[in-house]
């Protein structure tokens, strides 16, 4: 039986039916790590592109702000950059071919085609004209002393020329000789007025520049001026047409036209001794400085002068730009200088005016008369003495004393000046040059005081004063300085010096 059971038992153990097979067990697999140095790659990969998008932010938010600044800087810290990048055009002109179209059609219509002909000028050259006001104070004696008034005058200009930081406009000395504060307009407009500065004047020749910075000057105002273009006052003929333009009687630009009635006309006005363009155009108050203009709306003339008379009409003068243009070029590559005030320098002369009667009769050169020097100051350390005449002062023309006064006010004490002199040989006036260190006045006049206190401890007391025995024609004054006799003792004055 028991066997039996162990035949059962292996039937059931193998009694499996041979067709079965039993299924195999596979494992489930195991995960393999990751190699150490793919994790850093991977890491480094994260790192740089992370380095690279801040670099990407970074460099977009400083182009951002560098534009910012830019644009910034354009409006402020580089406008002067932008200003000196300004190109101003220049006048346009009238072709020969529509000039000699006018002339054949002036035959048939006269009036409308000069009328045409000159409104195409005033129109290409207005650009380039401006209006001059001026502010002076004036000094007026009376028995109650001297009391200052404050007075305008009005002028005009010429547009010229620009440099890297001014705009440079020709005009007459006179215009703004003395002037404490000169104005430019431009365009006729009051919207468009700026403060300016007198760069040199020439008195000998009526000539000064006034210039203006650019960046005092606004970009509308820019874009509608022009440079007055230049022509050849040496080809004009009597007879030929011209145009002038000016700030007449202080209203604002006008324009008047007329002929050359002649030219290199002797004329002596003031201080001005020249030859110059005679025409009929009114020239009036207020055209001076101002434009005249031929037919090709070119340059040939500074309007100057008009001759002034109940007997006479229409007699204008202009300085020819032959003649000007040498000097306005030396004018306008001189320093900008402004007034010195309180740190001026000091040439101590006595200067006066030479008479035309004293110019004619004696032969002695326009200039300013050294009529004393003081001791210790610039003039006599220099050389200088009385009776010379001072021609020049830093190479430009002196011809009464207003002009050297008006000039030194410009100059501050220490600087070194060339001031050229005429001096009287045996009657015959020879030109020098000498280099001058302008002193400081406080202490010329310190050094005055401390002498005239000096010398009134040493004067007797019965009060004598044999100064005034030097010169019979010097009026001693009780300040302890000399003046001049007036100008009707000047024949007198230069007897006494120079005998019969």
């Amino acid at each position: 039986m028991f066997e039996d059971k162990n035949e059962n038992m292996d039937e059931i153990v193998s009694g499996v039916s041979p067709e079965y097979t039993a299924p195999e067990i596979v494992p489930d697999p195991v995960p393999i790590p990751e190699p150490q140095q793919e994790k850093k790659k991977e890491k480094k990969e994260r790192k740089w592109l992370k380095t690279v998008g801040f670099g990407v932010l970074f460099g977009f938010c400083a182009g951002v702000v560098f534009l910012l600044m830019a644009f910034i800087g354009q409006q402020t810290f580089l406008k002067d950059t932008k200003k000196n990048e300004v190109v101003i055009e220049t006048t346009d002109t009238v072709d020969e071919t529509d000039a000699n179209a006018a002339e054949e059609n002036a035959a048939d219509a006269p009036t409308e085609s000069n009328s045409n002909t000159i409104a195409q000028i005033a129109q290409n050259c207005m650009p380039s004209i401006v209006s001059i006001t001026t502010k002076n104070v004036d000094e007026i004696r009376s028995f109650w002393g001297t009391q200052q008034y404050e007075s305008e005058g009005a002028g005009s200009g010429i547009i010229v020329g620009k440099n890297d930081t001014e705009l440079l406009i020709a005009t007459n000395n006179h215009v703004v000789s003395g002037a404490k504060e000169v104005s430019v307009c431009f365009n006729d407009s009051e919207d468009a007025v700026v403060t300016a500065k007198v760069k040199g004047s020439d008195a000998a020749n009526d000539l000064a520049v006034v210039v203006i910075a650019l960046d005092d000057i606004s970009d509308e105002i820019l874009s509608t001026i022009k440079v007055a273009a230049i022509g050849d006052s040496a080809s004009v003929q009597v007879g030929d047409q011209v145009v002038a333009i000016g700030n007449a009687l202080g209203f604002g630009q006008s324009v008047t036209t007329g002929i050359v009635s002649a030219l290199e006309r002797e004329v002596e006005i003031d201080d001005l001794d020249a030859k110059l363009i005679q025409t009929d155009a009114a020239i009036n108050p207020g055209n001076s400085g101002g434009a005249l203009l031929n037919m090709k709306g070119e340059l040939i003339g500074i309007n100057s002068a008009k001759f002034a008379s109940e007997l006479v009409e229409g007699m204008g003068y202009a300085i020819p730009i032959a003649t000007a243009q040498p000097i306005l070029d030396n004018l306008m590559n001189r320093e900008t200088r402004e007034l010195a005030g309180e740190k001026a320098g000091y040439l101590g002369v006595s200067v006066q005016d030479v008479s035309d009667e004293a110019s004619e009769n004696y032969g002695i050169p326009k200039g300013a008369y050294i009529a004393s020097t003081e001791e210790g100051a610039a003039a006599a350390n220099a050389g200088l003495k009385e009776g010379d005449i001072i021609t020049k002062f830093d190479g430009i023309s002196i011809s009464s004393a207003s002009d050297l006064s008006g000039m030194i006010a410009y100059y501050k004490k220490g600087e070194e000046i060339e001031v050229t002199y005429m001096r009287s040989n045996n009657g015959v006036y020879e030109e020098s040059t000498v280099t001058v260190t302008l002193t400081e006045s406080e202490q010329i006049k310190e050094q005055k005081e401390q002498e005239s206190s000096q010398s009134q401890q040493e004067e007797p007391q019965d009060g004598g004063d044999d100064r005034t025995q030097q010169n019979p024609y010097e009026e001693y004054d009780p300040n302890g300085e000399y003046s001049m006799p007036d100008q009707d003792q000047m024949e007198e004055f230069f007897r006494y010096f120079f005998g019969n």
